[in-house]
């Protein structure tokens, strides 16, 4: 039986660790991540967790430290938002590439410049492609759900990478939602322990961890981290349909909202499906069949589900929260025509870059997409498929 609770998405982060118990915890404060090691801090004062937390001067020594503990065996986890994970740059590569399965909660913030505290996904954009596994989360539900399936995903013996939970700050991490815990001992079965192969501290099997790596070997290594990323998709699949079984909560690689139908699609990440759903509904009501796909799994991105789901529509628009200053297209739009021409589908697509630095998107805004992809059906023309939402003129 669930546990019924009112949290925040920050809260309801600091509780999945608490209920995971990592062996370490480091992590330096930056809005609006700052909670979850804030509240997580508290747990190991009560002594609610046997967590080592290791208060470090900068985010670059946060992940640093998690490297280091990972490479001697232990479970590491830690948090951070915007410039933190920008100042983590050097250290998101190492982990990655000594394939390290470290758990981050990443509360996605405008990078600066100039300084911005609020939610886009310019973060997580920044280092999509750096070797980490990325589940992204609607709800406060659901960053604690991807949580608890983290460690199960990234520790695996086929994967072995580091994994990033991301949801959306203030929108999700500070708004309190009615969630469904589970008992503490239910996750403590579910995670397991933690039992590396290959560690510093195993003195059966003296290791070295980060040496020099040239021509002679680098390429094949960064394949292997390439085949990891491709395993992570099965064992995904695998974790999630466990971790229905003791939640009775199924997720897929994409949430499908009202899509069998659908002529009109929309597809986005993270707290804007909510409001996306609302505009459907609404729509709906009218007779317009619209529909939506919510990307969880952003990677190893589901190229070639994505594209089978979208092949009935008749104009679809991708939402990016981050615009790639390259004059064609933000990263998830890229990912998904990309997906679709591979995999032989063309249906008409347009990008909209949206809610750079928390400017609001509404219910209305979702709705002119729609009407713009109408247009699109109605006119045959696509005219510009790089385009704004809710940008003042």
């Amino acid at each position: 039986m669930g546990i019924r609770e009112r949290l925040s998405g920050n809260e309801a982060a600091a509780i999945a660790m608490k209920q995971i118990n990592p062996d370490v915890v480091a992590a330096f404060p930056i809005t609006p991540s700052t909670e979850i090691p804030q509240y997580f801090s508290s747990f190991v004062s009560n002594g609610q967790v046997d967590t080592e937390f290791v208060a470090v001067e900068s985010e670059h020594s946060a992940m640093s430290a998690c490297i280091g503990a990972e490479s001697a065996g232990a479970r590491a986890m830690t948090a951070t938002s915007a410039n933190g994970l920008s100042l983590m740059w050097e250290m998101i590569y190492i982990a990655s590439s000594l394939r390290l399965p470290i758990v981050m909660s990443l509360v996605n913030r405008a990078v600066s410049g100039p300084l911005n505290i609020h939610n886009d996904h310019s973060d997580a954009m920044g280092v999509r492609d750096a070797g980490w596994i990325m589940l992204f989360s609607e709800s406060n539900q659901e960053a604690y759900d991807n949580l608890l399936m983290a460690h199960r995903i990234a520790e695996h013996k086929d994967v072995q990478l580091p994994l990033m939970v991301c949801q959306d700050g203030f929108i999700t991490s500070h708004s309190i939602e009615n969630i469904e815990l589970l008992e503490d001992d239910v996750v403590k079965n579910f995670v397991g322990k933690y039992k590396p192969e290959h560690y510093l501290l195993n003195d059966k099997e003296p290791i070295a961890v980060g040496p020099l790596d040239l021509q002679a070997y680098l390429f094949e290594h960064k394949a292997q981290q390439a085949e990891a990323m491709k395993n992570a998709k099965k064992v995904i699949a695998e974790v999630s349909e466990e971790f229905a079984k003791i939640s009775g909560r199924k997720y897929e690689f994409f949430e499908k909202y009202k899509l069998d139908d659908a002529e009109l699609v929309v597809v986005c990440m993270n707290s804007t499906a909510g409001t996306t759903k609302a505009a459907i509904d609404e729509l709906r009501a009218q007779g317009v069949k619209v529909g939506l796909l919510k990307i969880r799994m952003f990677r190893p991105f589901p190229a070639e589900e994505v594209a089978e789901a979208l092949k009935n529509a008749k104009a679809v628009a991708v939402l990016d929260k981050a615009d790639s200053l390259n004059g064609c297209g933000g990263a998830l739009f890229e990912d998904v025509v990309s997906g679709m021409y591979v995999s032989n589908i063309h249906v008409p697509t347009v990008n909209y870059v949206y809610g750079i630095g928390g400017r609001d998107t509404t219910v209305t805004d979702i709705k002119s997409v729609y009407t713009d992809l109408s247009e699109i059906v109605s006119s045959g023309n696509l005219n510009n498929p790089y385009r704004y939402l809710g940008l003042r003129k």
